[in-house]
C-alpha cells in the first residue's frame, strides 16, 4: 500500500517511516508535518492510507481527517502517543471517518510496537481488498428456544468507521422501556474496547459494560463487544467469543453477531447498522430480515462513510433506511421509553 505520515514529531515520524519501509508491500508516499499539510498532500497524492497524529499545528488530527474524508476520503488510521489519554479526541476522530486507532510504537513503552502497527496496516489492507462476494458462512446450529423471560427485545447494532459518534447520537437521552437489551458490535482495537465502553457510558443514561465470555442478555443496560474475536451468542442465549472465522477482515465481525440472533433470538428483535467501510453486517441484517426482526440501515448523507449501510441497502436487507436521528425516533416509537 502508498501510505501517508501525518506527525509533526520527528521521531515519531521517523519510527513510523521506519515500520512501514520495513515491509515490502508496503511504501511511504509523504510525511506531513501538520493537519494543514496532509489535507494538502492527500489531494496531490491520495494515498491507500494515512496514519494520522492527532496533535499537531495548525490543524489538529480530527480536523484533517473531517476535511480528508469529505473531500479526498481514503482509509486513515489514527496513530498517537498515549490514546488512552486523549480518549475524546480519539472518538471524534473516528466519527469524522478514521477507522481505528493504535499508539505510535516509540511511545508505547515496551516491545511489539513494530508489529502491532503492521498487523493494523495488514488488516486495513484487507479491508480495503474485501470483493462484494464476502460473506460469513453460518454454521449449523440447535434449533431457536423461546425468548429470555426478562429480556423481551433484542436491539443489535452494528457500527464501523464513524460508529462510535453515531452510537452515542442514537442512544444518547432515550432510557429504554424495561426489558430491552441492547448489544452493540463495533469495529474497534481489543485495547481500545473498554475506553470505548467508559465514553460511551459517560455519553448515555443508561449502564455500558464491555460483553465477557459466558455473560447472558442483560435489560437496561448497553452491552458492547470487546475483543478481537466475534462476538455469538448460543441457543441458550450466552454471550461469547468464537476466532472462527479466523480470515475475516472485520472483527469483531457484525454479521457474526446478527446472523446469532437470526437463528437463536426467538423473541422481538431490531438490527440496526450504522456508517462503515466495507460490507460487514450487510448479509446479517439480511438473516435478521428473513427471520423476522425489524431491521433499519443508516441513510447516506448521515454516514461518515456509507460502505456497509449501502452493502445493506444494496440487498434489500433494511426496511427502513434513515439518518441517525430519523433512527432515534423510531426506536423510541417502536421499542418504547422508560417513564
Amino acid at each position: 500500500m502508498k501510505i501517508g505520515i501525518a506527525n509533526d514529531v520527528a521521531m515519531a515520524a521517523e519510527a513510523l517511516r521506519r515500520v512501514v519501509a520495513a515491509s515490502s508491500e508496503h511504501q511511504v508516499l509523504w510525511t506531513a508535518r501538520s493537519g494543514v499539510e496532509a489535507v494538502a498532500l492527500c489531494a496531490a497524492q491520495r494515498p491507500d492510507l494515512i496514519l494520522m497524529d492527532l496533535n499537531m499545528p495548525l490543524m489538529d488530527g480530527v480536523e484533517a481527517t473531517r476535511l480528508i474524508m469529505e473531500n479526498t476520503p481514503c482509509a486513515i488510521l489514527v496513530v498517537t502517543g498515549q490514546p488512552q489519554d486523549n480518549v475524546g479526541q480519539v472518538f471524534r476522530a473516528l466519527g469524522a471517518g478514521a477507522l481505528d486507532v493504535t499508539a505510535t510504537p516509540i511511545l508505547r513503552g515496551g516491545d511489539g510496537g513494530d508489529e502491532a502497527l503492521l498487523a493494523k496496516i495488514k488488516t486495513i489492507g484487507k479491508l480495503l481488498r474485501v470483493s462484494n462476494s464476502d460473506s460469513v458462512s453460518a454454521s449449523p446450529s440447535a434449533p431457536p428456544e423461546p425468548g429470555d423471560g426478562q429480556v423481551r427485545h433484542l436491539l443489535a447494532i452494528g457500527a464501523s468507521t464513524g460508529g462510535p459518534v453515531a452510537l452515542a447520537k442514537l442512544l444518547r437521552g432515550w432510557t429504554p422501556s424495561p426489558g430491552t437489551a441492547i448489544v452493540v458490535v463495533q469495529h474497534i482495537d481489543a485495547n481500545f474496547a473498554g475506553h470505548f465502553a467508559k465514553w460511551m457510558g459517560e455519553q448515555l443514561p443508561i449502564p455500558v459494560r464491555v460483553i465477557e465470555d459466558n455473560d447472558t442478555l442483560e435489560a437496561g443496560v448497553v452491552q458492547v463487544a470487546k475483543t478481537n474475536d466475534h462476538l455469538v451468542m448460543n441457543a441458550r442465549k450466552r454471550l461469547s467469543y468464537d476466532i472462527e472465522p479466523r480470515d475475516y477482515a472485520y472483527r469483531p465481525s457484525v454479521d457474526v453477531f446478527f446472523e446469532c440472533v437470526a437463528r437463536h433470538w426467538a423473541g422481538e428483535a431490531t438490527g440496526v447498522l450504522l456508517t462503515g467501510m466495507g460490507r460487514d453486517g450487510a448479509q446479517g441484517l439480511l438473516e435478521l430480515r428473513r427471520a423476522g426482526k425489524f431491521t433499519i440501515a443508516q441513510d447516506q448523507a448521515s454516514s461518515a462513510v456509507y460502505g456497509m449501510p449501502r452493502a445493506a441497502a444494496d440487498l434489500n436487507a433494511a426496511q427502513q433506511i434513515l439518518p441517525v436521528d430519523g433512527i432515534a425516533r423510531l426506536l423510541r416509537s417502536r421499542i418504547g421509553s422508560k417513564g
